[in-house]
């Protein structure tokens, strides 16, 4: 993609992070609420409730963030019901939260999924998480492969359109059997956001996918991903929206972001890196196989910084999304135009802790977006 023609797409979109598992100024490995964790995580220095889950929010919409992700996992606080709670203290800000297709009945998900839109006043965005992990859906007494994943994503969002548009479907499939399912459908049906690198998972996205939502990789890189994406939809007449999800550590000068995400990594403790690197080795998700490739095998700066102001070392310790952008606020914002050019509108961030964290980019890095007239 051309500067000229990156400059005809919508402008930047900026999302927030909704920490479920906790926050920690200190520990990037965060920690579940009751630390009954096989990689022995530690507990979150503050808990995932309404409290300061709210305080997020709340700075978020304030910020001028557009919406949060919520996540889904078997560490977290539920989705819905965090985000349903949180919607009675935000006015304008979307929710963008995790549907695993399959864990619940199609009708009854798009019954949840517009109950939602309806009380929320059409703040509802969906991210579908098909599941990377056999071991983490098994959790959830979910026994489909991999492949088989995405072919029920597929059949599964193409039950949950029909239903938002009013239709009453009966429906025989490979996965769903239903028999004249209606809703009350939502004022309005939320965008779909898909993510995930293999060919199983670009296929679903092209065909059913508002928003193709990657991890972070180098520029380059990941432009190479959505390229594929971006082809593939045009071969069935459809046109995405391109989104990107890093960590954030932006200060007023590189050497105060930089002695942040040293300081962040330093203390890590070498068993605990050992079990987590011998876990994510063989993960069966392909993005989660070209994460855990970035770090590179080592620790030191110079390993994780895998691009000018892309650092890996998130990864370390945390499964997804594992690389973070690390400068002085312009810098971040140069590093933001570069996705930019490449294709990507929409950056979904995240930083330790998350309440101020969202401080410092919008405060230090929001302006000098703005004045690149990229807001």
């Amino acid at each position: 993609m051309t500067h000229d023609e990156s400059r005809r797409q919508a402008p930047v979109i900026l999302d927030w992070f909704l920490p479920l598992t906790g926050d920690s100024r200190t520990d990037i490995s965060l920690g579940s609420a009751t630390n009954n964790d096989p990689l022995h995580r530690p507990l979150a220095q503050r808990p995932a409730d309404i409290s300061y889950l709210s305080q997020i929010a709340r700075a978020a919409e304030h910020l001028g963030y557009e919406a949060v992700l919520v996540p889904a996992g078997s560490g977290n606080e539920e989705s819905w019901t965090a985000a349903t709670a949180l919607t009675q203290h935000t006015r304008t800000l979307d929710y963008l939260i995790a549907v695993r297709p399959g864990l619940v009945s199609p009708t009854l998900q798009a019954q949840i999924a517009a109950t939602f839109q309806n009380i929320s006043g059409g703040r509802l965005r969906v991210n579908v998480v098909v599941g990377g992990e056999d071991v983490e859906q098994r959790r959830f007494g979910d026994h489909v492969g991999h492949d088989d994943r995405y072919r029920r994503a597929a059949e599964y969002l193409g039950i949950l359109r029909r239903l938002w548009a009013g239709e009453r479907v009966t429906h025989e499939g490979e996965f769903f059997q239903l028999e004249d399912a209606y809703i009350t459908p939502p004022a309005a049906a939320p965008p779909i956001y898909l993510g995930g690198s293999s060919d199983a998972a670009i296929e679903v996205a092209v065909e059913h996918a508002d928003v193709y939502l990657t991890w972070g990789e180098p520029p380059t890189q990941a432009a190479q991903k959505i390229a594929r994406v971006r082809d593939r939809a045009a071969e069935r007449g459809r046109t995405l929206r391109y989104g990107i999800r890093l960590h954030v550590i932006a200060r007023p000068t590189s050497d105060e972001a930089w002695a942040i995400a040293d300081a962040l990594v330093a203390d890590i403790d070498p068993e605990q890196l050992a079990r987590r690197r011998a876990a994510l080795a063989g993960s069966q998700s392909v993005g989660q196989q070209r994460q855990t490739a970035l770090t590179n095998g080592g620790t030191a700066r110079t390993d994780l910084q895998i691009h000018p102001g892309l650092w890996a070392g998130v990864s370390l310790v945390r499964g997804g999304a594992g690389t973070a952008l690390v400068g002085s606020y312009q810098e971040v914002a140069g590093l933001i135009e570069e996705y930019y050019e490449h294709g990507f509108s929409e950056f979904v961030l995240s930083g330790y802790p998350h309440l101020e964290e969202a401080y410092w980019f919008a405060e230090g890095v929001r302006p000098e977006l703005a004045r690149r007239g990229l807001l």
